[in-house]
Order: C-alpha cells, then structure tokens, then sequence
C-alpha cells in the first residue's frame, strides 16, 4: 500500500528496550539484507545510550533513527532507515526533522552524521553541509556532514 499523506505516519520517541524488536527488524532488512553491513557493525552496542525515533504508518514501524550525543552539545544522527517499501513518501525527511526538532528541544547545538554518498543531497536539502572527503565505512562511501542548529 502506498500512503501519499504525511498525516498517515507518526514519529515516536522511543527506548530501545521497550522497542528492540522493531527497530532491530528495520535496521536488519534495510543495513543487513538489502547493504550487506555487518550485524557487528550495525548493532555496535551503542543504542542503549542512544535516543531512538520510531516511523508508525497506523501502527506499523517502518523506519527508524538514533541520535547520540558525541560532545557537549554535539549530537550524530546514526541509522536513519525506511523500509523499502515506504521509501520516497518523505518518511526520512520527517524522521530527520523530528530528530533536529529533539536536539534542539535538548540544547545541542550542532549536529553530525556520515551520509551515505548516494544519499548526501537528502541530507543537503534539509540544511547539512558536506565537510571532507569521502571515506569507506562498512563497506559503502560516505561522507561526513554538520548542521549547526543554535547559536
């Protein structure tokens, strides 16, 4: 099914705990399956720590988001995935601004992340710049980039 309304999905602050299984399930299907990451590598032991948003559509999960801070008032946005199927409806976009809107509630005032290479212009058009050259992490180009989101 194809939802074309952004009124269809909500965006959920989650812990990890309590949703594990959803978020593992997306991240598996969309970094494992369809990239080939490593599960030692996407599941790094670092999401206990980490905030989560969860993507519903009624009230399916389809898409996820953690965000860690990594200094004071520096935030990475990390595991931004969309199920296939639900992808180019805008539900990374509301992800990603859902997960700007948090930080900036918390007082961050910049934000980091590695694109991946093949999706730097998503993350251009919602205001991050690109900054260095491109690297290989898990075997896929990325790109580091930085938003700055308070003075």
């Amino acid at each position: 099914m194809i939802y074309t309304s952004m009124s269809d999905v909500s965006i959920q602050l989650v812990h990890f705990a309590d949703q594990r299984g959803s978020i593992s399930q997306i991240r598996t299907c969309v970094f494992q399956q369809e990239q080939n990451v490593d599960p030692a590598l996407e599941f790094d032991g670092k999401d206990e720590q980490a905030l989560h948003l969860l993507a519903f559509l009624d009230t399916r999960p389809v898409g996820t988001l953690r965000m860690r801070e990594i200094a004071p008032r520096v935030a990475k946005l990390e595991r931004l995935a969309v199920l296939s199927e639900f992808r180019h409806q805008g539900i990374g976009r509301k992800l990603t601004e859902s997960a700007l809107e948090c930080l900036i509630s918390k007082k961050f005032a910049q934000v980091r992340l590695h694109a991946q290479v093949a999706v730097k212009e998503f993350y251009t058009k919602l205001g991050f710049i690109a900054e260095g050259d491109i690297f290989e992490e898990a075997g896929i180009l990325h790109i580091k980039m930085v938003k700055h989101i308070s003075s």
